[in-house]
């Protein structure tokens, strides 16, 4: 998993409440267990129209937001079905931070397991974000893990809350996997003993 220490982009607003996983990525492509190539799907059925082209209207299909890693959204954020295949789009799109004040427990969770960074910011400092957002290619956040703070691009500073164990995985691009591997040397003392008391 890729380490999260620091990123700088332009953000984009998508101004919408109880955005839920089905939203993110709807469900007829879930069919794969791959985490990659699902970013052409993420928000298809905002991003796209019925016949296939792009809705010039949708945030990120505006030129200043189709490279943005930043997505500033609206509450309660990831609700509904627990697929991890939301995360898998927004990562795979570019996306490593969603700022929200509100986030699906599940979807929140699933997060962290994939390198996505999700912030919780109080109501009016969401409305700053969005300002600034509002903006975009005129203004980029800077978001620093570290110092749990994101600058925004006239200098001001919103700080976040985030569980230590949480921070520890991301600036370390530990999954979950990452963190069993972390416990390699024990487990392997473990099975030594374990083998030599089944001989005994």
């Amino acid at each position: 998993m890729q380490p999260f220490t620091t990123l700088t982009s332009t953000p984009a607003p998508l101004k919408v409440i109880n955005v839920d996983t089905d939203m993110i990525i709807p469900k007829q492509y879930l069919k794969t267990i791959k985490r990659t190539g699902l970013g052409t799907a993420l928000f298809a059925e905002m991003r796209y129209k019925e016949d296939g082209s792009e809705n010039p209207d949708f945030v990120l299909n505006q030129p200043a937001y189709r490279k943005s890693e930043i997505l500033v959204a609206g509450d309660n954020f990831g609700c509904g079905s627990s697929r991890e295949h939301a995360p898998w789009a927004l990562l795979d799109f570019g996306i490593r931070c969603v700022i929200s004040t509100s986030f699906a427990d599940i979807f929140y969770n699933n997060c962290f397991k994939n390198g996505i960074l999700p912030i919780v910011v109080s109501p009016e400092d969401l409305e700053k974000l969005f300002d600034d957002a509002d903006r975009g290619s005129n203004a980029t956040l800077t978001v620093d893990l570290e110092k749990q703070e994101i600058k925004g691009p006239d200098g001001g500073t919103v700080k976040f809350d985030l569980d230590p164990f949480r921070k520890h995985c991301l600036i370390n691009g530990l999954d979950d996997i990452g963190l069993t591997m972390e416990k390699a040397p024990k487990i392997q003392a473990f099975e030594k003993k374990l083998a030599k008391r089944e001989w005994a």
